[in-house]
């Protein structure tokens, strides 16, 4: 398995950095709703629990831009009917995409919290990087579990553009919830303060709980 999964993992990032579908539009919206959020509030700075929200709310929203294009390929080209027909490991697409779309909301955060700092944030974010690349890397696990599942799920329908945020908002509530509790300590106008590990807690469950439900039936949803 390990090595279907390597490869259906380079075919992703091969595919990626020569059609640039996904990521510059994630880059690109969560940079604009940034400079959105600026100009709208109104006001040049903004710390703790509404910075949080901000952050999260909009990296959300540029994720789900992802999860619509993740099996869009498969789809047009019939690399499902392929991989049906190939002697492998079915779970391993789900694995393969998980990691994929794991990677690209990685990148679009280095440049998307990079223009929130810069336009928004009132403290720095030297003290408090660490900690939020923690809590960033536990999100996008949670984000790219479930994404993938969805994506799959919503693939096969005609509405699927509609059908994705139907259902990963609601489902993805719990990782902004938690997300949000866990960075409002990291950017409270005093500065960094100890991260809560009760929501961490909740957070990295989240990852764990629905990591398992997807592996368990992404078989039998692909066969649907």
């Amino acid at each position: 398995m390990r090595s279907t999964v390597g490869a259906l993992l380079a075919k992703e990032l091969a595919l990626e950095l020569r059609t640039r579908e996904s990521v510059p539009a994630m880059v690109l919206f969560s940079v604009t709703t940034y400079v959105l959020f600026h100009f709208g509030l109104n006001r040049d700075t903004v710390s703790g629990d509404l910075a949080a929200g901000v952050l999260w709310v909009t990296l959300l929203f540029a994720a789900i831009l992802g999860v619509n294009r993740l099996f869009v390929a498969e789809h047009e080209q019939g690399g499902f009917d392929g991989f049906l027909l190939a002697p492998v490991d079915r779970t391993a697409l789900f694995v393969a995409k998980a990691i994929a779309l794991f990677a690209f909301l990685c990148v679009v955060e280095l440049a998307s919290v990079s223009a929130f700092a810069l336009l928004l944030l009132g403290p720095p974010l030297t003290q408090a990087l660490p900690a939020l690349v923690l809590v960033l890397a536990l999100a996008n696990a949670g984000v790219a579990v479930t994404g993938t599942l969805v994506a799959a799920l919503a693939i096969q329908t005609r509405a699927r553009d509609l059908i994705v945020p139907l259902l990963a908002l609601p489902l993805l509530v719990p990782v902004v919830l938690a997300a949000a509790r866990v960075t409002t300590p990291l950017l409270g106008p005093g500065g960094a303060e100890p991260l809560p590990g009760d929501w961490l807690a909740v957070l990295a469950l989240y990852d764990l709980v629905f990591a398992l439900i997807a592996y368990a039936v992404f078989d039998f949803l692909l066969e649907d």
